[in-house]
């Protein structure tokens, strides 16, 4: 019997297995972890187009403030500032009792941004996180109120402040907007998907309480979308005109309503109007300037997901 040699086997190369979905192309806009996308030369010429037409009325408030009347009367209207800033904001200052106008607001947006956020948050933990009965009709209900028009309970609000004898008095302008319907809305859903079952179950097992659980959890998990709620909530309440001319007196406004005696007159001076409203508008900037950072950051934790 022969015996054959075993005949030497070639290696068979396996080809490269390719991977799910196709051929890999290069693109230009994968992004790495922590990158960012680099705008353009559009990019950059649309946000300039945009700040300058945010800021633009700004300016020309400032430029008209700064002016006489004439001046910003003419056909040919000024694009520069003026000499008379000072002259204008101290007669304004003393034509509509600016000073107290300014306390009075200050006293009536904090005192409405400080209960909207409490109590609103409270309302929007229980109706997001908390099970009980008639729950959803409840919040129908809430939803409901913001299709109403404000206008249309003026007669029975202005009759409700003048039965507790709160007529001109800055507690009627403060205690009918201590909560808002959006407010609870808005908090409600944040804390739908900001807040987990879990750590309040962990609260729970540790033994805390309902208040307990407010304060040590929610609180901290709510505090972006309070900063954006504050946000608005302040700067509704600072320009608010309609309600606090009806409930207030010209002896005891606030500032909208101080500003809307500068242009009571048949021919009110543009350039004095122009001062109050530009004394009216530094408040926010200073609140903006402050807090900018914490509001945006706010707002962008609540629109990323994931």
């Amino acid at each position: 019997m022969t015996l054959t040699s075993p005949t030497p086997t070639t290696p068979v190369k396996l080809a490269p297995t390719p991977k799910s979905g196709g051929p890999s192309r290069p693109s230009r806009f994968r992004m790495g972890a922590g990158q960012q996308l680099k705008g353009g030369p559009f990019a950059y010429v649309a946000l300039a187009a945009v700040g300058f037409g945010s800021l633009l009325p700004l300016y020309w408030t400032l430029v008209a403030a700064s002016r006489t009347q004439d001046e910003v009367l003419a056909s040919t209207p000024p694009f520069l500032p003026g000499g008379k800033l000072i002259e204008n904001v101290q007669t304004a200052w003393e034509q509509a009792n600016l000073g107290k106008a300014i306390v009075n607001s200050v006293i009536v947006s904090s005192s409405i941004t400080l209960a909207t956020l409490f109590f609103c948050t409270l309302a929007g933990y229980a109706f997001a996180k908390m099970r009980f009965r008639g729950r959803g009709w409840l919040m129908t209900a809430v939803i409901a109120t913001l299709t109403i028009p404000p206008q249309l309970s003026v007669v029975p609000l202005f009759m409700m402040m003048s039965g507790l004898g709160w007529g001109g008095q800055l507690e009627s302008v403060i205690f009918p907007t201590l909560v808002s319907a959006f407010g609870v809305f808005f908090m409600r859903q944040y804390l739908i998907e900001a807040l987990p079952y879990e750590l309040i179950e962990a609260a729970k097992i540790d033994g805390a309480n309902n208040f307990r659980i407010v304060r040590s959890v929610v609180l901290p998990v709510a505090r972006p979308a309070m900063m954006v709620l504050g946000m608005l909530t302040f700067v509704q309440a600072w320009n608010d005109f309609f309600w606090p001319y009806l409930a207030l007196n010209q002896q005891n406004p606030t500032l909208q309503v101080a500003l809307g005696q500068l242009s009571a007159s048949y021919t009110p001076d543009q350039s004095i109007v122009m001062a109050g409203a530009l004394i009216s508008t530094l408040p926010l900037l200073v609140v903006f300037v402050l807090f900018g950072k914490r509001i945006v950051g706010g707002i962008m934790s609540g629109a990323v997901k994931g």
